[in-house]
């Protein structure tokens, strides 16, 4: 794992956080009791970038939290863009709603709260990327609703796929399925895949235009 003083390197030599990204961090710092579930300046920033190159115009995030990764990927879009993202905890929802409402993105970000994997049976319209930072126990579930919900040269992110490293050697549950889970990436021919040791391992899936 990459240590605290070279993600802080990176961080100070990478783009700053707009002010609607400041104002959630430090909220969530403040108020939450597990704000390190917080995507950050990193995770964030690679998000946007992947935006910006890939062009994309309509997002899903799976497991928004306080709302940070929406930020950080709603400024990388065209006016004409959009992000759908899901909730499952309403006082998170109510957090995140009170920046949004407050931002020149308001009418961008479209909350949907409930169980994900419900909510995503009910989309139909292809995404251009896709975002799962949410329950690890239903990470392969998430991944296979997203394989039918990107369109062919689309990118899927999957957060936390290192798990502090535990993925290595798993024992708890979770640790099991996100090894199962990057066992299942790496197999899977309809996508092409690299797993990058960024924060806790980011797994980025493009969706291959012919399998």
């Amino acid at each position: 794992m990459v240590s605290n003083i070279i993600n802080q390197f990176c961080e100070e030599h990478s783009d700053n956080e707009n002010q609607l990204q400041q104002k959630i961090r430090e909220y969530t710092y403040k108020n939450e009791t597990y704000p390190q579930m917080i995507s950050g300046i990193l995770v964030g920033n690679f998000l946007s970038h992947l935006i910006k190159m890939s062009k994309s115009k309509k997002i899903l995030e799976i497991g928004m939290f306080t709302g940070y990764s929406a930020a950080s990927m709603v400024r990388a879009l065209p006016a004409n863009g959009s992000i759908d993202t899901c909730e499952l905890i309403e006082q998170h929802i109510n957090t995140a709603k009170q920046f949004f409402q407050k931002s020149k993105y308001k009418n961008m970000i479209n909350i949907h709260h409930g169980p994900a994997l419900e909510t995503l049976k009910k989309f139909k319209n292809k995404f251009d990327f896709v975002f799962i930072d949410a329950d690890k126990m239903n990470y392969l579930n998430y991944y296979l609703e997203c394989v039918r919900l990107i369109k062919k040269g689309g990118i899927i992110v999957l957060d936390n796929m290192l798990w502090d490293g535990e993925v290595i050697q798993p024992k708890d549950k979770q640790a099991k399925v996100l090894f199962e889970t990057n066992e299942y990436i790496q197999k899977d021919k309809r996508v092409s895949n690299f797993l990058a040791p960024i924060r806790d391992g980011l797994m980025v899936c493009i969706k291959k235009w012919i399998a």
